[in-house]
């Protein structure tokens, strides 16, 4: 019996799997394979088997949390938006008039 999951892909809509949504489930991606990473430098350094899964199941589950909190609470642009609205400046100051008077004409 094969598991089938159903990604939504609609024209013009963003993957959507099990809620996860755009460029988070790389993320999640990213963070389950560091944490496979981190499970094997850990049991090859001769930590114990036992605190390297208790480890990686509290780091693991706090990733999915994160990132599916991330997910709800930005949507699918919502990171890139609020990254890019840091970027404005919070005050313009202008010290001299001169920006808001026409130009004088020139003959």
């Amino acid at each position: 019996m094969a598991s089938v999951y159903a990604i939504n892909k609609g024209i013009n809509k963003s993957i959507e799997f099990k809620g996860l949504k755009a460029q988070y489930i790389w993320y999640l991606g990213a963070g389950i394979l560091g944490l496979l990473v981190l499970f094997a430098t850990l049991y090859i350094i001769g930590v114990n088997q036992y605190i390297c899964i208790a480890i990686i199941l509290t780091a693991g589950s706090g990733l999915v949390y994160k990132v599916y909190g991330m997910s709800n609470k930005y949507g699918e642009h919502g990171m890139m938006k609020l990254m890019a609205s840091r970027s404005i400046p919070k005050v313009v100051k202008c010290n001299s008039r001169k920006v808001f008077r026409k130009p004088a004409n020139k003959r």
